[in-house]
């Protein structure tokens, strides 16, 4: 499997769809109906609000709905990175890890505000790895601002994010203090619109804004949920290893890159800690970045038979967690 997906062959994606159909079958066939939490924002609550009532009686569209993100979320991360040239050469096999490691647990496979999040943040991510030499760097870097505070109407936490927009400005651009103005521009628009509207219909003094509350996260709750962490991370630091090998090997921009996605999960990681509840959903805002990573842990090895075993183990994970434990 993982040979197939090391090749940058068109048919991959037709693959591609059957892998993720076959290790997410059992969320098609038992779909669950997603529950809006009180961080979800305002955008997400208004739209599942709408097609509760309808798809509340076919829950199995839900399902759909967040396979159809996962999947592209899997391709559009993956043709990012071979455009990227983050890796020696164009592969599949960071799409094949996004989906894999996305099958781990039921929380990651229903239809969420963090499971939307994910598709924003890839395009926010190409596009800071993009500012480096970028001589529209001003326009971009307000689109990024602005799906940012997007990204807030969907889960307002969320706007931990924009301490990515600070280390991309730190990384890629020399100190200009017009840049991080109009970054800033950017977050506040989607808001400003949000209250010009507000006021206009006279419901601006009814409207909450979401709190943020900083707790520790008590996230995992039995010894299966450990188990499927401990190799998700076993695979991401050993990709993480391989990724500083070769290091020395890239240009500039691409270290660059590589820098910016372990920041993207290192804000990931706080995300759950300045949450009010306690959800294992909002960890599947990780698992693109640990992707990308566990993505070289496949590719570089010479001996193959130690990832490909460690792919095995992983997908056996699956199967228990997805067949056996159900």
């Amino acid at each position: 499997m993982i040979g197939t997906f090391r090749a940058n062959n068109p048919i991959n994606t037709f693959l591609l769809l059957i892998y993720g159909l076959l290790l997410k079958l059992v969320w098609l066939i038992h779909p669950q109906i997603p529950v809006i939490q009180k961080t979800d924002g305002l955008f997400y609550n208004r739209v599942l609000s709408v097609v509760k009532p309808l798809l509340d009686h076919y829950p199995f569209f839900y399902s759909f709905i967040a396979f159809v993100f996962l999947f592209s979320q899997a391709l559009s991360f993956t043709r990012l990175l071979n455009n990227r040239k983050l890796m020696q050469k164009p592969n599949y096999l960071p799409g094949m890890s996004y989906l894999l490691i996305t099958s781990f647990f039921p929380e990651w496979n229903i239809l969420s505000s963090s499971l939307i999040l994910n598709s924003l943040l890839i395009w926010v991510w190409a596009k800071m790895s993009s500012l480096y030499n970028n001589p529209g760097a001003k326009s971009t870097l307000y689109n990024i601002g602005m799906v940012i505070g997007i990204t807030t109407f969907f889960y307002f936490p969320s706007l931990a994010f924009a301490l990515l927009i600070i280390f991309a400005l730190l990384i890629t651009r020399p100190l200009r203090i017009a840049e991080w103005l109009i970054s800033i521009l950017g977050i506040l628009t989607p808001w400003y619109l949000l209250f010009a509207w507000l006021f206009l219909t006279n419901r601006l003094y009814s409207f909450q804004v979401p709190g943020i509350r900083v707790q520790y996260s008590l996230f995992i709750q039995n010894n299966a949920q450990y188990a499927g962490m401990l190799l998700i991370l076993l695979a991401a630091i050993a990709g993480a290893f391989f990724v500083q090998i070769n290091a020395r090997r890239q240009v500039v921009q691409v270290r660059k890159s590589w820098g910016l996605l372990l920041l993207y999960l290192v804000v990931a990681i706080l995300i759950p800690f300045i949450n009010s509840i306690h959800n294992f959903q909002y960890w599947i805002l990780t698992t693109v970045p640990l992707s990308a990573f566990i993505a070289c842990f496949f590719y570089y090895p010479t001996k193959k038979w130690f990832p490909l075993s460690f792919h095995w183990i992983m997908v056996a994970f699956v199967i228990y967690m997805n067949y056996l434990k159900r």
